[in-house]
């Protein structure tokens, strides 16, 4: 198993990233990028082995940001996996650049399907997966879906679906970092117990930490959770998880940072 020392040190460099990148283009959802860093550091650096040279390779396991507001820390991950260059990174949302605000099927060899209008990328992946069982195939497709984004109810005829089709190979996995576009989730639209109603639509899962490296390593590792059944993950997190002054504020759903506001950023995430 990769220690959890260089994970920490790989998600540190991404948060670092991921601040350097929204600051220079001033786009907002740093919270929501902040907290899904160590979920996608596991999946990048252990679960997903994806090939740099070949990285659609056809048995390839598959990953869809279906948050794709959070895509700046994608792009940082693929950056720190050798997937696309660190030049990619500073030309992020400037004109003619291939790193879009949010996910772009076809733009770069990393990204699977387009997202941005939440709810829909746990449908795609179902279709993947169905496909791999139809045609006998052995990857599986794993899922990042928001919180906030389980409001949607394309996510529940989806998981009806997959639940029918016993897409064991298909994984979501809930950055559930309890706070949404218009405030608390709990306040919004409750969704608690929130594993409870995964697992009567018909899925294994279990709730995890979303921020520690050893149990979200053995939750990925043990897939599916129920044998015959797609599997949920639910992740606490903390919203702009890292930066003392965003961490659990919807603030940072949307501010951008100024230079003070950046230089504390780093300077927290450096110690």
């Amino acid at each position: 198993m990769i220690k959890t020392n260089f994970l920490k040190k790989k998600a540190s460099k991404v948060r670092k990233t991921i601040l350097e990148m929204l600051y220079k283009s001033r786009e907002p959802h740093i919270g929501s990028c902040l907290s899904c860093v160590e979920i996608l550091t596991a999946l990048y650096f252990d679960i997903l082995k994806i090939d740099k040279k070949n990285p659609l390779a056809e048995g390839r396991n598959r990953f869809i940001l279906s948050k794709g507001h959070a895509v700046p820390a994608l792009y940082a991950i693929l950056a720190e996996a050798g997937l696309i260059s660190a030049r990619d990174l500073s030309l992020f949302t400037t004109n003619g650049s291939s790193l879009a605000a949010h996910p772009v099927l076809g733009v770069l060899n990393a990204i699977e399907v387009s997202t941005g209008s939440l709810g829909h990328g746990l449908a795609m992946g179902a279709g993947m997966a169905l496909v791999a069982k139809h045609d006998h195939k052995d990857y599986r497709v794993f899922v990042l879906l928001g919180d906030g984004e389980c409001d949607e109810g394309a996510i529940w005829e989806t998981a009806l679906f997959a639940s029918h089709h016993r897409l064991d190979n298909l994984v979501a996995i809930i950055d559930n970092n309890k706070i949404q576009g218009f405030g608390r989730t709990a306040q919004v639209l409750n969704l608690e117990p929130l594993l409870v109603k995964w697992q009567a639509f018909g899925w294994g899962g279990k709730n995890i930490d979303g921020h520690n490296f050893p149990a979200l390593l053995k939750a990925l590792k043990d897939i599916p959770c129920v044998k015959g059944k797609p599997t949920v993950l639910v992740a606490a997190t903390v919203k702009g998880k890292g930066v003392s002054f965003m961490e659990n504020t919807l603030l940072w759903h949307y501010q951008t940072l100024d230079s003070q506001k950046f230089n504390q950023a780093i300077k927290e995430i450096n110690k």
